[in-house]
């Protein structure tokens, strides 16, 4: 198919990092991002175990990120999936395509995450380890998963001939990496202000022949993370970037359209901000709901295996029936009693029926109707 050309804009080649910022100019946006994103950290640092309460978080970034580029999925879908298959590709002849792939992007953020945790750095080496994960099954697989483009890619609407913005080329990726990784790792500059200038080069350098968007957007959860910005990895920022997705679009294109580095690095500040105030009132509620459910659980099981109940329903809001008996570290009759309570009062709905040798599925109403995207 003949490419429109004649609108696009192309990569700014010797024009990363910027030569000039005007830190008068960023300096307030900058302030208020820090402050918003060091209020939502302290309530991280305030939760007696933050992967509780905001595991939901997670699973909505996947949803939203992965919405962003077309695949179309809902959270009740990759929970379900979660709960039945551990391997993707014994679940590709029931669960859609679009479910399996925002299912991978979940699991990608968290084996990235984990592999941080363990000490690697974030590296090239990891970022296409991210890309491997997370394009090695569906129409992914054919895009060349873990291996840098070497073909010339481009940026349009789907399904358009006309393209809005080149790439570099592969012949020069190899630099312009070595350029991102080395002020992705200079301690000298503020960690917001450098996540925003990578985030722009990474979405400009387009390394990958598909999948950008979503790893770009991993690496800004990871970037904060390993930058101190936030003591543990749950701050995504999918959800202000869909709803501002036009504005989003125009700030990076105006970058190599007019050298626009303040225009992009306020969005990105404000964006942080809003979606750090945004967050923090997901996760009071989160919380807040948490506190409710483990007096009404503790009085409804009558078990010092309550609060462990509680937890793995936060975690895993929907579960098959065999996996809770397993991973909850409950004995099996009495975890088969608790799931019959918890029927029985309507805090458990049926997701499906245990059949032959498939568990039963079940969901965690309360909670999912408070963080369902």
């Amino acid at each position: 198919m003949n490419l429109d050309l004649s609108k696009a804009v192309r990569y700014h080649e010797g024009g990363f990092p910027p030569a000039a910022l005007d830190y008068a100019q960023l300096l307030p946006d900058l302030l208020s991002a820090t402050e918003a994103l060091a209020r939502y950290d302290q309530m991280l640092q305030g939760l007696h175990n933050s992967e509780v309460f905001l595991a939901p978080l997670r699973s909505q970034e996947a949803v939203v990120s992965s919405r962003m580029e077309g695949t179309i999925s809902t959270m009740d879908e990759i929970l379900q999936l979660d709960a039945e298959y551990s391997d993707d590709h014994d679940a590709s002849g029931e669960f859609r395509r679009d479910a399996i792939e925002t299912l991978r992007y979940r699991r990608a953020l968290n084996a990235a995450q984990k592999q941080l945790d363990e000490g690697r750095p974030l590296s090239e080496t990891l970022t296409r380890s991210i890309h491997q994960q997370l394009l090695s099954l569906g129409r992914g697989a054919r895009k060349s998963p873990g291996r840098y483009k070497i073909d010339q890619n481009y940026v349009g609407e789907p399904g358009s001939r006309e393209v809005s913005f080149v790439p570099i080329a592969p012949e020069q990726l190899a630099g312009g990496m070595e350029s991102l990784y080395r002020l992705i790792d200079d301690p000298q500059m503020a960690i917001l202000l450098r996540t925003a200038l990578a985030h722009a080069e990474f979405e400009a350098l387009h390394p990958f022949e598909d999948g950008n968007g979503r790893v770009g957007r991993m690496l800004i959860t990871l970037m904060l993370w390993q930058g101190g910005a936030i003591s543990a990895p749950h701050f995504y920022i999918s959800r202000y970037f869909e709803d501002h997705k036009d504005e989003y679009i125009i700030r990076l294109r105006e970058i190599f359209a007019s050298n626009d580095w303040a225009g992009w690095c306020q969005f990105f500040f404000k964006a942080v901000t809003e979606q750090a105030m945004r967050n923090l009132e997901v996760a009071d509620s989160i919380r807040d709901f948490y506190e409710h459910m483990k007096v009404r659980f503790a009085g409804l099981l009558g078990s010092r295996h309550s609060v462990a109940v509680l937890d793995y329903l936060f975690t895993s809001p929907v579960f098959s029936n065999s996996r809770f008996t397993r991973e909850a570290g409950i004995a099996p009759a009495t975890a088969g009693r608790f799931t019959r309570l918890l029927l029985n009062e309507g805090l458990l709905q049926t997701v499906r029926e245990a059949s032959g040798r498939r568990s039963a599925v079940y969901r965690f109403e309360p909670l999912m109707e408070r963080v369902r995207v």
